[in-house]
């Protein structure tokens, strides 16, 4: 799995996704955008969507209220994005317990994936 962290210092709530988006050379594992409380939902969004371009899922990670509510307006945006590619989103959240620098959070995930044509 790859991790995509545009801050470098991502270890609480306060650091994460603030520039652009990921790119990775492996196809079998799901990118990881990493969201924190001052992201700016714009730049989480197109990443969001430059992923679900190229790759068709992604998954986006959040620790903390404010981090969490960041990757939801992200989601939401990137559902605008991608309408001009006939791309609608499916969102599933779930929990993760994660390491950062010895110190286990919970993480909230969402996978990220096209929504079935109706």
């Amino acid at each position: 799995m790859t991790d995509y962290n545009v801050n470098a210092n991502y270890d609480d709530e306060d650091e994460g996704y603030d520039g652009d988006a990921p790119t990775s050379s492996s196809h079998d594992k799901p990118d990881i955008i990493k969201v924190s409380a001052k992201s700016r939902s714009t730049a989480v969004a197109g990443a969001i969507a430059a992923v679900m371009r190229e790759r068709r899922y992604a998954e986006v990670q959040a620790i903390g209220a404010g981090a969490v509510n960041q990757a939801v307006k992200a989601l939401a945006i990137a559902r605008t994005y991608l309408e001009q590619d006939s791309i609608d989103l499916m969102c599933t959240p779930y929990f993760k317990e994660v390491d950062i620098e010895g110190n286990e959070r919970t993480a909230v995930r969402f996978t990220v994936e096209p929504r079935p044509a109706k």
